[in-house]
Formats: structure tokens, sequence, C-alpha cells
């Protein structure tokens, strides 16, 4: 087993210190079972509290954390800003998953969840409850992409219902270090009689998890309206360590199973905002180590020497990179800018003429 400790000291009334174990995952085979490889974990905080997690790689949740070939696209290089002129002659083109946008992404991630309920992880959930106890909760923007509900169908045949929720971060200068907290704008239970929400023991949420503050305020409230939940499953193709720990730091124990089950790796929530997250320069934390020493060497270094990989990049894929492509090109512009001196095309021109 590998352990990784971290403390997160930023928070004066509430430190967080403790580390995670993961198990050793299996060697890599190319033509593995369909479920692709996990690797199951825990976040064990020095206050006893723990949180189990699987994390999970297969072709698909690799190319959404790592790098993927790609056809040369004239419509996707303008939005990047690179003249296609120069991929003359080029097929593919190496890109991050950062840049997967649009109805890409939403196809890939789909594609990556399908093959994550095939877990022999998950497979137990579904022998033991029936449809109409489990119920799934997507989390607007991001969640509403990932087709958990048609993932479940496709795998067990199960007819779920599926109760959207909306909820974001405010700002609220009164939150020590983190200054937002959580507004729920929407929660689409209605449909639902008081007996059919009775009846819900498992709960599948959607959503990635950078400072943890919109998950454990939404795990909350549905708590509060379907007051029999057993089990908790949180889909989280992106999450950091930080959020992670703030799921469990709650004043009385939870009532139920939770877990969490990430794409390949968890990530270094990143300050000042902690929004922005990277991946963690630690081998052992991968399940392919190679794929990540490969992101790293498309990243590359800046003028001054920095590894670019150890900022801001893997955070830049939330809800824009879904719903606003140009407004994710935007958002990495201006951190690649102001940590780096560089653009996303700078770094995809370089990466050309290699």
């Amino acid at each position: 087993m590998f352990k990784y400790p971290f403390i997160f000291p930023e928070d004066t009334l509430s430190p967080i210190a403790g580390h995670l174990e993961l198990d050793e995952p299996l060697p890599y085979r190319p033509n593995a079972e369909e479920s692709g490889f996990y690797r199951s974990g825990q976040i064990v905080l020095d206050d006893g509290k723990t949180l189990n997690l699987v994390l999970y790689h297969n072709p698909d949740t690799a190319k959404f954390i790592y790098l993927r070939d790609c056809p040369v696209e004239s419509n996707l290089m303008e939005i990047i800003g690179v003249d296609p002129a120069l991929l003359e002659g080029k097929k593919k083109i190496t890109l991050p998953g950062q840049l997967c946008l649009g109805s890409d992404r939403s196809n890939l991630t789909g594609a990556a969840i399908d093959t994550l309920f095939r877990s022999p992880v998950m497979q137990p959930t579904f022998k033991q409850y029936r449809q109409e106890t489990i119920a799934v909760f997507p989390i607007a923007r991001e969640g509403l992409k990932y087709q958990v509900q048609d993932a479940i169908y496709k795998n067990y045949g199960f007819y779920c219902d599926e109760i959207v929720l909306d909820a974001h971060h405010v700002f609220d200068s009164s939150v020590p270090v983190y200054n937002r907290t959580v507004e729920m704008t929407i929660f689409k239970d209605k449909d639902l009689e008081l007996q059919q929400k009775e009846n819900i023991a498992v709960a599948f949420f959607a959503d990635s998890i950078a400072s943890g503050l919109v998950m454990k305020e939404v795990i909350a409230r549905v708590k509060e309206r379907f007051s029999n939940l057993e089990q908790v499953e949180v889909i989280a193709p992106l999450a950091t360590i930080r959020g992670l720990c703030r799921l469990v730091q709650t004043e009385t124990p939870l009532d139920f199973r939770l877990r969490v089950h990430v794409f390949e790796t968890l990530l270094n929530a990143l300050p000042p905002d902690y929004y922005y997250s990277a991946h963690i320069n630690t081998p052992q934390l991968h399940i392919r180590p190679e794929l990540d020493a490969e992101y790293r060497a498309w990243w590359g270094k800046d003028s001054e020497g920095k590894s670019i990989a150890d900022t801001a990049c893997a955070g830049y894929g939330w809800s824009e990179a879904f719903y606003s492509p140009r407004k994710q090109i935007q958002m990495m512009n201006s951190q690649l800018q102001a940590r780096h001196g560089l653009t996303i095309a700078d770094i995809v021109k370089r990466n050309i003429s290699k």
C-alpha cells in the first residue's frame, strides 16, 4: 500500500492533516477486461475520519486526464488560436484532455463512465438494491454531462429516478480562507412522492470536486429530503485531495456509507483560490505513471524553468470545457500568462514543431 501524507494549514480554525492510502494497482495490460483497471484507497485524517475512494483507468479516462491523439480539425485550432496552416499535411495532433471541448468532451466522459460502471467495484450495488431504491443526482452544470443514468441503464437495465440539482459558489467574506459559500437554486425532486423518496437507499452524485464545499452541502441537503439513504456514491472525474477531505469534516459521524469514484489520480488544489488544480508530480499517485510523464513533457517548462504541469493545468477542465469552449481557452490563457508568460496556443505550437 502507498501512503501520501498531506497537510493544509491555511484555515487556522479547521486545519486539515492526514494521509492518502492507495492499494497498488494491477499491472497494466493493453487487452484487459472491459471494465478497465481500478485502484481502491482511502483518505485518512489525523482526527480519525476516513473516506473511501476508487481510482479508475481505462482508455477514455486516460484521454480525459492525460493526452490524446485526435484528428486535426480547423475549427478546434481556430478556438485554440493556432493557424491550421501550421498543421498542413498532418492528420493527427497530440493534445491534453483540457482541450477536449464541448460535445467531444461529453462523448468522451460518457464513454469513460460507462466503462467505470462495469467495474467489479460497482456491480454489488446493483445486485443488492432494486431499481426503485437508487437515484441519480447530477449537479448542474458539469454533472449533467456525465451521463450516469445512461451508464446505469446500459450496464444494468435499471430505470432509476434522476433528480437535477443546481448548486454553486457565491462570494461570502465571512468564510475564512475560501471567501465563498454554497447556494442551491434548483432541486428537481417534486416529481417524487414522499413514499418514493423514502424508498431511496442509494444516491449517485455527479460532479467534480475542487474545494469540496458544493458537494458537502449537496449531500447534506439530499440527506434531509431522502432520509433513508444508506449509501452515497460520488462520480467525480476530477477531484482534489483537499476537497475530498472536506466531505468528511463533519461534526457528527455520517450515517451512510460514502465513496468517491475518480478518473486516474487525485489533484492538488492550488492557492490562492483553490479552484485551479494540477496533477501531483508523484508517480505512485498514478495508475500508469508513464502517462503522467508524457503529459508533463507535453506542457514543458516556461522561460524560468518552471514546470507548467505543476500549476493550474488539470483544473481548467471543469464546466466551461463542456459548455463554453471559448471561455475555456480564455481561462487557460489568463492563468498561463499570469503564471508562465505563455498562452495555450504557444504551448500547442511548440509541441507541433518538435
